[in-house]
């Protein structure tokens, strides 16, 4: 957590809003760039130069840094060069007269044809510096490039008891608050890549703490039904009560604006509202604590509100013994294990559905039969015979057919005499 709830540093001080903004204008410094390297927008900026909001936390630090006047230089005094004596040079013994030697034409151009790189060239001599000017700065040991595994544990060490005590207020639970941080940081590490590159890599821990910490879902367990017990001071269990009897996102924006020290807007965007809906989830999360804390309701200013609420909400949070989180290592290995048992499942599934749909490609038929319907006992029906004797009336109609025509009238209804 930041200054309510560890042991931090206090906040550097800040000057008045319009001595910051004249800060700003006498580095050349625009809106946007302070913006820009703070990490807020230019709204933001805006606002902390006109008074209306001020920065906290990490923010607080950056800007001040950023708008801090440069320090005077002090006029560094050289002593005077001493001159030296020059001696006089001594003349160069006259070289003797040599006899004449005869040099082959071939040595005369391999020698004209060297480089002249390899003459003997005079060091440049440094320019003159003027009296009066600062040295040069000194420059600063590059930080050493850390491993994967060694920025995620340092990230750990650095957030993970902090992160657990925020997440207790938050939920009351203390095993739960425990198994929300450490799952965090498991989803972390299966995404190291995109949470190193990230802005805030502890803020993405944090929301992703408070979400799983804050699903509905742990209702239904039995271990995390019920709270733990509140403490046994009275203004301390006043105040843990009326946290928890706050609905879940006024309660995370309580916690996240006077808690951890966030700006109106960050606070916005964690708890993925809008900044005029967390101002008013604020005011009624603050009215319900000042009816359970007198002092709270007693404070003249919103602004002494806050302060008092980061000091009730960091000494509840220290004065309670919330579990240490697990070794870095272990929720390392624990992510790894958990997303290879996710793969080999995946794998195993589709590896079933595969061998599923091949054997009933195989056993199915290849065309339409049409079902056999059962067989059913018919009654009321005669018996099927043989072909009846013809009466002496039938035979006669049989010659007389055979002697006619096979055309006309007389052929559909012949006359028999």
């Amino acid at each position: 957590m930041t200054r309510s709830t560890t042991d931090e540093a206090a906040a550097p001080p800040l000057p008045s809003p319009k001595e910051r903004r004249r800060l700003r204008e006498a580095k050349s410094l625009s809106e946007e760039q302070v913006a820009a390297a703070v990490g807020v927008t230019r709204a933001t900026v805006r606002s902390w130069e006109t008074g209306r909001t001020s920065p906290r936390g990490r923010k607080r630090a950056l800007y001040a840094k950023l708008i801090a006047p440069d320090p005077e230089p002090v006029p560094a005094t050289r002593p005077k060069a001493v001159r030296r004596k020059e001696r006089p040079k001594r003349p160069a013994p006259a070289a003797p007269e040599a006899a004449p030697v005869s040099v082959a034409p071939e040595a005369v151009a391999q020698v004209s044809a060297a480089p002249a790189a390899e003459a003997p060239t005079s060091a440049p001599e440094p320019a003159p510096v003027p009296a009066g000017t600062p040295p040069p700065p000194e420059a600063e040991p590059a930080a050493p490039r850390l491993s994967p595994d060694e920025a995620f544990d340092a990230l750990y060490a650095h957030s993970a008891p902090g992160l657990v005590r925020q997440t207790y207020l938050l939920t009351g639970r203390r095993s739960l608050a425990r198994e929300s941080v450490e799952r965090a940081f498991q989803l972390a590490w299966h995404r190291w890549p995109e949470v190193a590159v990230d802005r805030d890599p502890a803020g993405w821990v944090r929301a992703a703490a408070y979400e799983y910490a804050m699903s509905p879902w742990h209702r239904l367990r039995r271990v995390h039904r019920h709270p733990d017990a509140p403490p046994s001071e009275p203004a301390r269990r006043a105040l843990f009560e009326a946290l928890l009897d706050l609905p879940p996102a006024y309660r995370r924006t309580l916690l996240l604006y006077d808690g951890v020290g966030l700006d109106l807007p960050e606070t916005a965007a964690e708890t993925e509202a809008s900044t005029p809906a967390a101002a008013g989830r604020l005011e009624v999360a603050r009215a319900a604590v000042a009816e359970r804390l007198p002092e709270l309701a007693a404070a003249a200013s919103p602004a002494e509100q806050s302060e008092l609420l980061q000091d009730r909400l960091g000494g509840l949070a220290r004065a309670e013994h919330v579990p240490s989180p697990s070794p870095a290592r272990t929720v390392r290995t624990g992510s790894e294990d958990k997303a290879r048992l996710w793969t080999r499942a995946a794998i195993a599934f589709v590896a079933l559905l595969i061998g599923a749909t091949a054997l009933t490609l195989h056993t199915a038929p290849t065309h339409y039969e049409q079902p056999l319907s059962p067989p059913e006992r018919v009654g009321g029906v005669p018996p099927r015979g043989g072909p009846q004797k013809l009466t002496p009336q039938d035979v006669k109609l049989q010659k007389v057919l055979k002697e006619q025509l096979a055309h006309g009238p007389e052929r559909l209804v012949p006359r028999i005499p």
